[in-house]
Protein backbone atom coordinates (compact mmCIF):
# COMPACT_ATOMS: atom_id res chain seq x y z
CA UNK A 1 0.00 0.00 0.00
CA UNK A 2 0.62 3.39 -0.39
CA UNK A 3 1.98 5.30 2.18
CA UNK A 4 -0.01 8.10 2.34
CA UNK A 5 -3.97 6.59 3.16
CA UNK A 6 -6.22 8.79 1.97
CA UNK A 7 -9.50 9.72 3.57
CA UNK A 8 -12.34 8.32 2.26
CA UNK A 9 -15.77 9.40 1.89
CA UNK A 10 -18.93 8.29 -0.20
CA UNK A 11 -17.48 10.15 -3.31
CA UNK A 12 -14.29 8.14 -2.94
CA UNK A 13 -16.31 4.83 -4.04
CA UNK A 14 -16.48 3.24 -7.57
CA UNK A 15 -18.90 0.21 -7.71
CA UNK A 16 -18.92 -2.35 -10.10
CA UNK A 17 -20.92 -4.71 -10.82
CA UNK A 18 -20.48 -7.63 -13.23
CA UNK A 19 -23.43 -8.78 -15.40
CA UNK A 20 -23.24 -12.00 -17.22
CA UNK A 21 -26.94 -13.21 -18.44
CA UNK A 22 -30.16 -11.69 -19.83
CA UNK A 23 -32.22 -13.75 -17.06
CA UNK A 24 -31.36 -11.37 -14.81
CA UNK A 25 -31.92 -8.28 -16.40
CA UNK A 26 -34.33 -7.36 -14.17
CA UNK A 27 -32.22 -7.91 -11.49
CA UNK A 28 -29.55 -5.61 -13.02
CA UNK A 29 -31.76 -2.63 -12.81
CA UNK A 30 -32.55 -3.09 -9.48
CA UNK A 31 -29.14 -3.40 -8.30
CA UNK A 32 -28.40 0.18 -9.88
CA UNK A 33 -31.49 1.74 -8.42
CA UNK A 34 -30.59 1.02 -5.33
CA UNK A 35 -27.18 2.52 -6.00
CA UNK A 36 -28.95 5.29 -7.14
CA UNK A 37 -31.30 5.32 -3.72
CA UNK A 38 -28.09 5.52 -1.12
CA UNK A 39 -27.91 8.73 1.38
CA UNK A 40 -24.72 9.62 -0.79
CA UNK A 41 -23.68 9.18 -4.19
CA UNK A 42 -20.86 7.27 -4.97
CA UNK A 43 -18.30 8.14 -7.71
CA UNK A 44 -19.22 6.13 -10.22
CA UNK A 45 -21.39 2.86 -11.08
CA UNK A 46 -19.30 0.44 -13.49
CA UNK A 47 -20.90 -2.29 -15.15
CA UNK A 48 -18.80 -4.98 -16.71
CA UNK A 49 -20.98 -7.69 -19.19
CA UNK A 50 -18.88 -10.87 -19.22
CA UNK A 51 -18.56 -11.37 -23.15
CA UNK A 52 -22.05 -10.69 -23.76
CA UNK A 53 -21.55 -7.81 -26.52
CA UNK A 54 -25.99 -7.94 -27.27
CA UNK A 55 -26.24 -7.64 -23.06
CA UNK A 56 -23.37 -4.63 -23.24
CA UNK A 57 -25.59 -3.09 -26.00
CA UNK A 58 -28.67 -3.57 -23.75
CA UNK A 59 -26.64 -1.75 -20.66
CA UNK A 60 -25.52 0.86 -22.39
CA UNK A 61 -29.03 1.98 -24.07
CA UNK A 62 -30.98 1.61 -20.64
CA UNK A 63 -28.42 3.12 -18.37
CA UNK A 64 -26.96 5.65 -19.90
CA UNK A 65 -25.88 7.15 -16.81
CA UNK A 66 -23.17 4.38 -15.74
CA UNK A 67 -20.17 2.94 -17.11
CA UNK A 68 -21.01 -0.03 -18.77
CA UNK A 69 -17.76 -1.76 -20.73
CA UNK A 70 -17.05 -5.20 -21.46
CA UNK A 71 -14.90 -7.56 -20.02
CA UNK A 72 -11.40 -7.56 -21.65
CA UNK A 73 -9.74 -10.49 -19.57
CA UNK A 74 -11.19 -13.63 -19.34
CA UNK A 75 -14.37 -15.49 -18.98
CA UNK A 76 -15.39 -15.27 -15.73
CA UNK A 77 -16.16 -13.07 -12.25
CA UNK A 78 -12.64 -12.88 -11.94
CA UNK A 79 -12.09 -11.36 -15.03
CA UNK A 80 -15.54 -9.09 -15.17
CA UNK A 81 -14.15 -7.81 -11.38
CA UNK A 82 -10.47 -6.91 -12.99
CA UNK A 83 -12.27 -5.28 -15.51
CA UNK A 84 -14.10 -3.03 -13.67
CA UNK A 85 -11.32 -1.80 -11.58
CA UNK A 86 -9.24 -1.02 -14.07
CA UNK A 87 -12.32 1.22 -15.72
CA UNK A 88 -13.12 2.71 -12.11
CA UNK A 89 -11.20 5.91 -10.77
CA UNK A 90 -12.79 5.84 -6.82
CA UNK A 91 -9.90 5.19 -4.40
CA UNK A 92 -12.10 2.52 -2.62
CA UNK A 93 -13.62 -0.08 -5.39
CA UNK A 94 -17.21 -1.58 -4.18
CA UNK A 95 -18.44 -4.97 -5.73
CA UNK A 96 -22.28 -5.40 -5.59
CA UNK A 97 -23.72 -8.70 -7.04
CA UNK A 98 -25.93 -8.47 -10.45
CA UNK A 99 -29.15 -9.66 -8.21
CA UNK A 100 -28.21 -7.83 -5.18
CA UNK A 101 -29.80 -4.68 -3.81
CA UNK A 102 -27.84 -2.35 -1.41
CA UNK A 103 -29.85 -1.07 1.96
CA UNK A 104 -30.06 3.00 1.32
CA UNK A 105 -26.75 3.75 3.82
CA UNK A 106 -24.64 0.91 2.26
CA UNK A 107 -21.89 2.43 0.70
CA UNK A 108 -21.75 5.57 3.59
CA UNK A 109 -20.78 2.28 6.16
CA UNK A 110 -18.75 1.00 3.91
CA UNK A 111 -16.83 4.72 3.70
CA UNK A 112 -17.26 5.14 7.90
CA UNK A 113 -14.54 1.42 7.89
CA UNK A 114 -12.21 2.72 6.37
CA UNK A 115 -11.81 5.68 8.42
CA UNK A 116 -8.75 3.66 10.45
CA UNK A 117 -5.75 3.92 7.89
CA UNK A 118 -5.00 0.39 8.58
CA UNK A 119 -8.15 -1.05 7.46
CA UNK A 120 -7.74 -2.29 3.55
CA UNK A 121 -10.93 -3.73 2.30
CA UNK A 122 -14.92 -3.53 4.11
CA UNK A 123 -17.67 -6.03 3.24
CA UNK A 124 -21.01 -6.36 5.35
CA UNK A 125 -23.69 -8.49 5.31
CA UNK A 126 -25.72 -9.92 2.74
CA UNK A 127 -29.47 -10.88 3.38
CA UNK A 128 -31.23 -14.06 1.26
CA UNK A 129 -34.31 -13.20 -0.27
CA UNK A 130 -35.50 -16.67 -0.98
CA UNK A 131 -38.57 -17.13 -3.76
CA UNK A 132 -41.08 -17.53 -1.48
CA UNK A 133 -40.39 -19.54 1.92
CA UNK A 134 -37.29 -20.50 2.83
CA UNK A 135 -36.73 -24.65 2.73
CA UNK A 136 -37.45 -25.74 6.25
CA UNK A 137 -33.94 -28.32 5.44
CA UNK A 138 -31.92 -24.89 4.43
CA UNK A 139 -29.46 -24.72 7.80
CA UNK A 140 -28.24 -20.84 8.23
CA UNK A 141 -24.64 -22.72 8.62
CA UNK A 142 -24.80 -23.24 4.88
CA UNK A 143 -26.42 -19.53 4.01
CA UNK A 144 -22.96 -19.17 1.88
CA UNK A 145 -24.10 -21.75 -0.76
CA UNK A 146 -26.38 -18.87 -1.88
CA UNK A 147 -23.96 -16.37 -1.70
CA UNK A 148 -24.80 -15.40 1.72
CA UNK A 149 -23.76 -14.00 5.08
CA UNK A 150 -24.08 -17.35 7.18
CA UNK A 151 -24.50 -18.07 10.84
CA UNK A 152 -21.51 -18.01 13.02
CA UNK A 153 -19.67 -14.71 11.07
CA UNK A 154 -19.82 -12.47 13.85
CA UNK A 155 -22.76 -10.01 15.08
CA UNK A 156 -20.46 -7.27 15.52
CA UNK A 157 -18.00 -4.79 13.31
CA UNK A 158 -14.98 -7.06 13.16
CA UNK A 159 -11.54 -8.04 11.69
CA UNK A 160 -12.10 -11.12 9.01
CA UNK A 161 -9.91 -13.64 6.78
CA UNK A 162 -11.83 -13.06 3.88
CA UNK A 163 -14.85 -10.58 2.83
CA UNK A 164 -18.18 -12.24 0.91
CA UNK A 165 -18.10 -11.18 -2.66
CA UNK A 166 -21.50 -10.49 -2.74
CA UNK A 167 -20.54 -7.24 -0.44
CA UNK A 168 -17.42 -5.99 -0.58
CA UNK A 169 -15.28 -3.52 -1.07
CA UNK A 170 -11.15 -3.09 -1.29
CA UNK A 171 -8.75 -0.48 -1.73
CA UNK A 172 -7.70 0.62 -5.12
CA UNK A 173 -3.83 0.06 -4.33
CA UNK A 174 -4.59 -3.13 -2.74
CA UNK A 175 -5.75 -4.24 -6.04
CA UNK A 176 -3.29 -3.18 -8.13
CA UNK A 177 -0.82 -4.03 -6.17
CA UNK A 178 -2.14 -7.33 -5.56
CA UNK A 179 -2.57 -7.64 -9.31
CA UNK A 180 -6.45 -7.83 -8.92
CA UNK A 181 -7.87 -11.48 -8.49
CA UNK A 182 -6.60 -14.78 -10.25
CA UNK A 183 -8.12 -15.67 -13.20
CA UNK A 184 -8.34 -19.33 -13.26
CA UNK A 185 -10.37 -19.53 -10.20
CA UNK A 186 -13.97 -18.67 -9.18
CA UNK A 187 -17.40 -18.59 -11.15
CA UNK A 188 -17.55 -18.43 -14.54
CA UNK A 189 -21.83 -18.25 -15.67
CA UNK A 190 -23.72 -21.04 -13.92
CA UNK A 191 -20.64 -23.18 -12.46
CA UNK A 192 -21.26 -23.37 -8.74
CA UNK A 193 -17.65 -22.65 -7.60
CA UNK A 194 -15.75 -19.57 -6.41
CA UNK A 195 -13.44 -18.54 -3.77
CA UNK A 196 -11.89 -16.12 -5.98
CA UNK A 197 -12.53 -13.01 -3.17
CA UNK A 198 -10.78 -15.38 -0.52
CA UNK A 199 -7.62 -16.19 -2.56
CA UNK A 200 -7.26 -12.43 -2.86
CA UNK A 201 -8.16 -11.46 0.57
CA UNK A 202 -4.97 -13.92 1.81
CA UNK A 203 -3.40 -12.99 -0.46
CA UNK A 204 -3.65 -9.21 1.11
CA UNK A 205 -3.11 -10.50 4.51
CA UNK A 206 -0.03 -12.10 4.04
CA UNK A 207 1.46 -9.45 1.88
CA UNK A 208 0.13 -7.05 4.51
CA UNK A 209 0.19 -8.67 8.12
CA UNK A 210 -0.69 -5.60 9.70
CA UNK A 211 -3.71 -4.21 7.59
CA UNK A 212 -7.44 -5.51 8.37
CA UNK A 213 -10.08 -6.76 6.52
CA UNK A 214 -13.32 -5.82 8.15
CA UNK A 215 -16.91 -7.27 8.17
CA UNK A 216 -19.45 -4.39 8.88
CA UNK A 217 -22.62 -6.06 9.74
CA UNK A 218 -24.60 -2.99 9.33
CA UNK A 219 -23.35 -2.57 5.69
CA UNK A 220 -26.53 -4.65 4.55
CA UNK A 221 -27.04 -5.76 0.88
CA UNK A 222 -30.23 -8.10 0.03
CA UNK A 223 -29.41 -11.17 -2.23
CA UNK A 224 -31.83 -12.88 -4.65
CA UNK A 225 -32.05 -16.41 -4.33
CA UNK A 226 -33.10 -17.95 -7.48
CA UNK A 227 -35.41 -21.49 -7.77
CA UNK A 228 -32.54 -23.52 -8.94
CA UNK A 229 -30.40 -22.29 -6.40
CA UNK A 230 -32.69 -23.20 -3.50
CA UNK A 231 -32.65 -26.64 -4.36
CA UNK A 232 -31.08 -29.82 -2.66
CA UNK A 233 -29.37 -30.67 -5.96
CA UNK A 234 -27.61 -27.46 -5.88
CA UNK A 235 -26.86 -27.14 -2.27
CA UNK A 236 -24.92 -30.50 -2.83
CA UNK A 237 -23.05 -29.46 -5.47
CA UNK A 238 -22.12 -26.01 -4.78
CA UNK A 239 -20.84 -27.64 -1.85
CA UNK A 240 -18.84 -29.99 -3.42
CA UNK A 241 -17.57 -27.52 -5.30
CA UNK A 242 -16.40 -25.62 -2.60
CA UNK A 243 -14.35 -28.23 -1.10
CA UNK A 244 -12.69 -28.12 -5.02
CA UNK A 245 -12.17 -24.37 -4.70
CA UNK A 246 -11.00 -24.71 -1.29
CA UNK A 247 -8.29 -27.59 -2.28
CA UNK A 248 -7.31 -24.78 -4.77
CA UNK A 249 -6.62 -21.84 -2.73
CA UNK A 250 -4.61 -23.93 -0.11
CA UNK A 251 -2.39 -24.83 -2.87
CA UNK A 252 -1.74 -21.47 -3.40
CA UNK A 253 -1.92 -19.88 -0.26
CA UNK A 254 -0.58 -22.71 2.04
CA UNK A 255 -3.43 -24.95 3.80
CA UNK A 256 -2.23 -22.64 6.80
CA UNK A 257 -4.05 -19.89 5.86
CA UNK A 258 -6.27 -21.47 3.19
CA UNK A 259 -8.01 -23.20 5.26
CA UNK A 260 -8.35 -20.91 9.39
CA UNK A 261 -11.42 -19.87 9.10
CA UNK A 262 -12.76 -23.25 7.90
CA UNK A 263 -11.50 -24.93 10.50
CA UNK A 264 -13.10 -22.61 13.19
CA UNK A 265 -16.36 -22.68 11.43
CA UNK A 266 -16.33 -26.56 10.92
CA UNK A 267 -15.15 -27.74 14.92
CA UNK A 268 -17.36 -25.21 16.29
CA UNK A 269 -20.07 -23.55 14.02
CA UNK A 270 -21.73 -26.83 12.69
CA UNK A 271 -21.67 -29.03 15.33
CA UNK A 272 -24.10 -26.46 17.50
CA UNK A 273 -25.78 -26.41 14.38
CA UNK A 274 -26.66 -29.78 14.32
CA UNK A 275 -27.63 -29.29 18.26
CA UNK A 276 -29.98 -26.66 17.23
CA UNK A 277 -31.90 -28.62 14.68
CA UNK A 278 -32.07 -31.61 17.13
CA UNK A 279 -33.37 -28.90 19.41
CA UNK A 280 -35.58 -28.02 17.28
CA UNK A 281 -37.38 -31.29 16.95
CA UNK A 282 -37.45 -32.49 20.29
CA UNK A 283 -38.51 -29.16 21.86
CA UNK A 284 -40.48 -27.29 19.18
CA UNK A 285 -41.94 -30.33 17.18
CA UNK A 286 -39.90 -29.24 14.04
CA UNK A 287 -39.04 -32.06 12.14
CA UNK A 288 -37.52 -29.20 9.97
CA UNK A 289 -34.70 -29.35 12.59
CA UNK A 290 -34.16 -33.20 11.66
CA UNK A 291 -33.62 -32.12 7.87
CA UNK A 292 -31.08 -28.81 8.85
CA UNK A 293 -29.23 -31.38 11.03
CA UNK A 294 -28.75 -33.60 8.00
CA UNK A 295 -28.51 -31.49 5.36
CA UNK A 296 -25.25 -29.80 7.91
CA UNK A 297 -23.84 -32.97 8.27
CA UNK A 298 -23.98 -33.77 3.89
CA UNK A 299 -22.81 -30.37 3.27
CA UNK A 300 -20.14 -31.18 5.22
CA UNK A 301 -19.19 -34.26 4.06
CA UNK A 302 -19.92 -33.37 -0.07
CA UNK A 303 -17.27 -30.27 0.92
CA UNK A 304 -14.77 -32.61 2.02
CA UNK A 305 -15.08 -34.98 -0.26
CA UNK A 306 -14.41 -32.14 -2.89
CA UNK A 307 -11.28 -30.88 -0.85
CA UNK A 308 -9.45 -34.12 -0.77
CA UNK A 309 -10.56 -35.15 -4.56
CA UNK A 310 -9.30 -31.62 -5.18
CA UNK A 311 -5.89 -32.31 -3.18
CA UNK A 312 -5.43 -35.72 -4.96
CA UNK A 313 -5.86 -34.51 -8.55
CA UNK A 314 -4.77 -31.02 -9.91
CA UNK A 315 -8.56 -29.18 -10.75
CA UNK A 316 -8.83 -26.09 -12.78
CA UNK A 317 -11.71 -24.47 -10.56
CA UNK A 318 -13.06 -23.36 -13.99
CA UNK A 319 -13.78 -26.41 -15.63
CA UNK A 320 -13.99 -28.76 -12.69
CA UNK A 321 -11.96 -31.29 -14.98
CA UNK A 322 -8.58 -32.78 -13.67
CA UNK A 323 -5.42 -30.13 -15.38
CA UNK A 324 -2.71 -28.25 -14.90
CA UNK A 325 -4.06 -25.04 -13.93
CA UNK A 326 -2.10 -22.15 -14.66
CA UNK A 327 -3.29 -18.71 -12.70
CA UNK A 328 -2.45 -15.34 -13.76
CA UNK A 329 -3.34 -12.42 -12.24
CA UNK A 330 -5.87 -9.24 -14.39
CA UNK A 331 -4.29 -6.07 -13.82
CA UNK A 332 -1.12 -5.77 -14.95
Amino acid sequence: MTAEVPAIDVSSISVVICAYTDERWDDVIAAVESLRRQTAAPKEIVVVVDHRPTLLKRVRRALPEVIAIPNTGPTGLSGARNSGVVASTGSVVAFLDDDARAAPDWLERIALAYRDPRVIGVGGTSEPVWPGKRPVWFPAEFDWVVGCTYRGMPEQTSQVRNLIGSNMSLRRDVLEQLGGFRSGIGRVGVRPVGCEETELCIRAAQRWPDALLLYEPRARVSHRVSHGRATWSYFRSRCFSEGLSKALVSRLVGAGDGLATERAYTRRTLPLGVVHGLSDAVCRRDLGGLARAAAISTGLLMTASGYLLGRLIRVDAVTLDPATASFGTGLR
